[in-house]
């Protein structure tokens, strides 16, 4: 089989462009909404079946998967682990002794002495403890109480599981669950897999991909038409889109969460990736609070984080967390029972996220190498956000924004009407019509922004930045001369 017929393959699997069009049977849209990775599978399995193409590798710039790119682990954190996940290390010279005072206590909470036990439903105590202190420093002094802190097997259980409880109704009562366009296809999807409705906003491209609540407002109003918009969902540091919410926009976005009535879920998994000296990050948990009690007191909110991200890239673990706060004490019991169900997150992933949040400190014999390491994750990342956007910038028909954090670009690329017609005639979305050739010719894989939705007759694609800097260059520049001759050849 052609390479062009697996990809060909996929299309029809996943019934077409990844739209995201809420009018659908639930399965094919999880389909649609899957698509990028069905895509993925398939890519992989090009050396086994022998295709020869015009390269020599496969670049799968598609996902944020910072080690399969080629980041080096943070020592430390590997460290804690090999010691948790083989206690009998502990004796070994060649560990630091912070290293083996963190694993000594984790493994001290676990049944047995084990990674290998159950924990509690919501988490191992003691790393819920470290989360909590974790918060309270992270936002200035605001507090955390570990009772509201849930670990999770990555921050994509927490979502799903917090979901689940806030979907109900039928009809015009149906939950409306508000998530952002271009969004990550995890929202889309798990909201299909529940039979909510999906109440789009858009994000303003034109203003740096910017949240403006004008737009809430327009998309809460008409969804009241055909529902009931329970959650709004915030994605900060933006994927894909890579925006960095300003503290006035989240005091907006907040304020009118509490008009509405709104159960906010903010997704900070990128927290730790902000790049331009013009932003900062600040989590919704302490602008809620510095708002006063009329709002601390009464907007529910649930914050999720990742071990996935970050200067981590610890995507294999599947640690994370989520903090819940201000939830009815009785669906707060009924979280806790859905969470049982499970038994518990990966105990594993729960002490790599330990080691997130409760890192070497100053004076730690581990603290200046950890830092030093982070340092340079953050550092090379910020000096290929930059880089990235210079480039695609630098070609006709390619408009990308500045990429003020997360991991990725998502640029708007010019398609002519010939290229759309010969996507018509294929029967695929032009932006993946246009990712499927960029594909076939320099292997480098992509996603289509109809993976993610995005304004009606406007077209992208989402490219991860994680690559080395001088793969990420040759990236670039195979993207540049792909798209001139796509241009030329569709003019």
């Amino acid at each position: 089989m052609s390479f062009a017929a697996l990809l060909l393959v996929d299309i029809w699997l996943t019934g077409g462009d990844g739209s995201g069009d809420n009018s659908l049977p639930v399965k094919t849209k999880l389909r649609l909404d899957c698509s990028w990775f069905i895509t993925l599978q398939l890519i992989s399995r090009i050396p086994e079946l022998g295709i020869k193409k015009p390269f020599t590798e496969v670049i799968r710039a598609n996902i944020g998967d910072a080690q399969a790119m080629g980041q080096q682990p943070i020592t430390f954190l590997r460290q804690v682990m090999a010691l948790c996940t083989y206690p009998n290390l502990l004796d070994s010279p060649s560990f630091p002794e912070d290293a083996k005072k963190r694993a000594r206590r984790l493994l001290q909470a676990c049944g047995g002495n084990s990674l290998g036990s159950y924990s509690a439903s919501q988490g191992v105590n003691c790393i819920r403890e470290d989360v909590a202190a974790y918060i309270t420093r992270r936002d200035g002094g605001v507090p955390a109480d570990p009772d509201n802190i849930y670990l999770t097997t990555g921050a994509s259980d927490g979502i799903s599981t917090i979901l689940k409880i806030l979907v109900s109704g039928g009809g015009k009562s149906r939950t409306g669950v508000m998530i952002p366009i271009p969004q990550y296809p995890l929202y889309s999807a798990v909201i299909s897999e529940l039979d909510a409705i999906q109440v789009n906003y858009y994000l303003d491209e034109e203003n740096c991909w910017a949240l403006n609540v004008n737009e809430l407002r327009r998309a809460v109003q008409e969804a009241k038409d055909h529902c009931d918009p329970k959650v709004l969902c915030i994605i900060n540091p933006g994927n894909p889109t890579g925006q960095v919410q300003s503290r006035k926009c989240i005091e907006d976005v907040i304020h009118f969460a509490w008009e509405e009535k709104l159960f906010l879920m903010a997704d900070e998994v990128y927290q730790d990736n902000v790049y331009s000296p013009d932003c900062k990050f600040h989590s919704f948990k302490k602008v809620l609070y510095e708002m006063g009690p009329e709002y601390s007191s009464n907007v529910e909110l649930a914050s999720f984080h990742s071990t996935s991200k970050g200067y981590m890239g610890e995507c294999g673990y599947r640690g994370g967390y989520m903090e819940v706060i201000n939830l009815h004490p009785e669906i707060k019991g009924q979280l806790v029972k859905l969470l049982s169900v499970r038994l518990c997150p990966p105990v594993s992933g729960q002490a790599a996220m330990d080691i997130v949040v409760n890192p070497p400190v100053p004076g730690e014999e581990s603290f200046e190498l950890f830092h030093r390491e982070k340092e340079s994750v953050l550092g090379n990342l910020a000096k290929k956000a930059k880089l990235t956007e210079d480039l695609f910038n630098q070609v006709p028909g390619i408009h990308c924004n500045p990429l003020q954090g997360a991991m990725y670009a998502f640029p708007r690329i010019f398609i002519p009407s010939k290229a759309v017609e010969a996507a018509q005639a294929h029967k695929m979305a032009p932006d993946m019509f246009y990712c499927m050739k960029l594909l076939e010719e320099t292997g480098i894989c992509v996603v289509p922004g109809s993976g993610f939705g995005q304004r009606e007759g406007t077209y992208h694609f989402r490219m991860t930045i994680l690559p080395p800097v001088e793969k990420l260059k040759t990236v670039l520049q195979k993207v540049k001369d792909f798209h001139i001759k796509f241009l030329e050849k569709y003019a």
